[in-house]
């Protein structure tokens, strides 16, 4: 049987912009995407904590180090900069492999978008 899990998780980040004249996608800083097991063109979920909001798209990487977590298209219509928000993306597997599978799970600083050590 195949399930499927949470992979990744970037929890309590904050938007840092919202671009309601590109593609699409959402941009996140290239450390938060190594820290969390994310790649380039990842389909995500995101829960926007300030209004409930919950919708999907896919990675784009931002500068590694600026902290920018900026919506893209019609998703930048569901955010608002400052807003509170949570990344997820989710792996497919068989029963046994998701068992003992540990999701990598982080928790930036809210106000900067930096890892905590």
């Amino acid at each position: 049987m195949i399930v499927t899990i949470l992979k990744s998780k970037i929890h309590r980040v904050s938007v840092t912009q919202a671009n309601l004249n590109y593609i699409g996608s959402i941009t996140i800083d290239e450390d938060l995407m190594d820290a969390a097991n994310i790649i380039a063109n990842e389909k995500v979920s995101i829960v926007n904590n300030n209004n409930g909001e919950r919708f999907e798209t896919y990675v784009i990487t931002g500068e590694r180090g600026s902290g920018t977590i900026c919506l893209n298209g019609a998703a930048a219509r569901l955010v608002q900069p400052g807003d509170v928000i949570i990344i997820m993306a989710f792996a497919m597997m068989e029963m046994e492999e998701a068992r003992k599978y540990k999701p990598a799970v982080i928790f930036p600083d809210t106000a900067s978008n930096k890892l905590i050590h």
